[in-house]
């Protein structure tokens, strides 16, 4: 069989017990990625025999393993983690969906938005706010918004807020499916940041009070999720 094992920094640990040779009168083993091949020895023979290489241009560890008819290889790399970031927002284009429903609520979570973007040096005439009359019209209008390719993101803010019958759950389910489905069909980010609350203290609560401002959490995200296509999702 043959077995190829990366050696950079356990064969010097190892020499007396395998008895390597020698290239140009000196022992190699770090500095460059070296090889150790595992050839089988005649039938007659219990021990295997050893030889070392090393090669100067540097090579990906390469483990192969041979076994009763079978053989199998896996070549190692680095895995890579792709991440958006909110401090590179030079050239990213926003658009903002904002439901007059409720406009005491979304006025406030429109407002920590562009807050938080001005905090990022998203400059002004990079964010284009477009209102619609209430939450089931968000949906619609974000998806006619990414289809435009004028748009990194779009962030959809609305309000829904419990009353007596169930005509808040028919809004909060259609709201909430409208962004899914805009950024599915765009290929467009669609940031959803609509508060479904069970009365007006806790929508105020979650519009700039002690539960913070949902908008500009929601504008935090558009920025990573803009950077995060921009850059490593093209």
């Amino acid at each position: 069989m043959a077995l190829f094992v990366s050696t950079d920094c356990f064969l010097p640990n190892l020499q007396s017990r395998l008895g390597f040779v020698h290239l140009d009168g000196h022992d190699r083993f770090c500095g460059s990625t070296t090889f150790l091949h595992l050839h089988k020895a005649p039938q007659k023979s219990k021990s295997p025999s050893f030889s070392l290489s090393t090669h100067a241009s540097e090579i990906k560890p390469l483990i192969v393993v041979q076994g009763k008819g079978r053989s199998s290889s896996t070549q190692t790399a680095a895995v890579r983690h792709l991440m958006g970031s909110v401090t590179k927002t030079h050239g990213l284009h926003f658009a903002v969906v904002v439901a007059r429903f409720n406009e005491i609520i979304t006025k406030a979570l429109l407002e920590g938005a562009l807050s938080t973007f001005k905090n990022y040096s998203v400059q002004d005439e990079d964010i284009d706010v477009v209102w619609v009359p209430g939450c089931f019209e968000v949906g619609v209008v974000a998806e006619r918004l990414g289809k435009s390719n004028k748009y990194h993101v779009i962030l959809c803010i609305g309000a829904v807020i419990k009353g007596d019958t169930t005509h808040y759950d028919a809004v909060a389910n259609s709201a909430a499916s409208g962004v899914l489905s805009a950024g599915l069909n765009s290929g467009v980010p669609c940031i959803f940041s609509v508060l479904t609350c069970e009365d007006m203290d806790q929508a105020i609560n979650r519009a700039g009070g002690k539960s913070g401002n949902k908008g500009a959490e929601a504008a935090l995200t558009a920025i990573e999720m803009a950077s995060l296509f921009e850059h490593h999702l093209k």
